[in-house]
């Protein structure tokens, strides 16, 4: 059944929250792990507010942040995610869970390994199948969006931003120097070319398009030059920025597909 399968997902942002309320509307019991400030952009649809939040919801699933096993125990009996903040994922190591799904989307192995779990998923660029983990789901969009590789990598990460209505680098916000964040509009707005959006350090952070504000850091984090604190989106629906996007979606059903295949192979 599968709700006798626990799987712990590294990583609460995003895409790891699509993986997460797949896994979990299929009936899995999933723990997620995060950082003590989580640097999450599209924060509106990531169960990773709930460290700052203590509990949040995405599309009727809910997620608490909790600090103990009981706390996780209870949130799982509730029908509610748990996140931990457990920068290392150390839970894995006296939880054993069935699966592990590496979902930091780091560009690179921050630390798992194939042994982890049974069933050992990683999603994107800096990870071998076979050596790191079980299985790789592809990130990149285009034709092979989702795609499941059990023997090899990933498409190489480009550095360069996903197109979204035909904008890629222009539609992202990015600090303009090193120091403490402060947001100025809210996650829904809509926005034009030129508007002050946050400010850095009394620098301000100004949209290159016109758009709804899909995503933006949370506010009082200290945040690096150039690091990316929020996304405009050019298509302007702002219910997109309330809900998980077709890419989270795709990869989602990819990693539950892979949990599936790769547990049923062993039995």
């Amino acid at each position: 059944m599968l709700d006798q399968i626990l799987v712990v997902v590294k990583g609460a942002g995003d895409l790891a929250t699509g993986v997460i309320h797949r896994l979990h509307r299929a009936g899995m019991r999933v723990v997620a792990t995060e950082l003590p400030q989580p640097l999450t952009i599209r924060r509106a649809v990531a169960f990773a507010s709930a460290v700052y939040e203590e509990v949040w919801e995405v599309e009727g699933v809910v997620a608490c942040r909790v600090a103990d096993e009981t706390g996780m125990d209870r949130a799982l009996t509730a029908g509610k995610v748990p996140v931990w903040v457990d920068p290392q994922a150390q839970v894995v190591q006296w939880l054993h869970p069935d699966a592990v799904v590496d979902a930091i989307m780091a560009k690179r192995n921050t630390g798992t390994t194939i042994a982890a779990a049974p069933a050992v998923v990683a999603l994107g660029p800096g990870f071998t199948a076979g050596r790191d983990c079980h299985a790789v789901v592809e990130t990149q969009r285009g034709h092979h969006l989702g795609r499941i590789t059990y023997h090899g990598q990933a498409q190489p990460d480009t550095g360069i931003p996903g197109r979204v209505g035909g904008e890629a680098a222009r539609r992202l916000l990015r600090a303009p120097a090193g120091g403490l964040f402060v947001g100025q509009r809210k996650i829904g707005d809509i926005v034009q070319a030129g508007d002050a959006i946050a400010q850095v350090s009394g620098q301000p952070v100004v949209a290159q398009i016109d758009g709804v504000l899909r995503g933006l850091l949370h506010d009082g984090l200290t945040v690096r030059d150039g690091c990316k604190v929020g996304d405009v989106d050019p298509r302007a629906a702002v219910e997109h920025c309330f809900t998980i996007s077709d890419k989270a979606r795709a990869i989602g059903g990819s990693a539950l597909e892979a949990i599936l295949y790769l547990l049923r192979s062993r039995s």
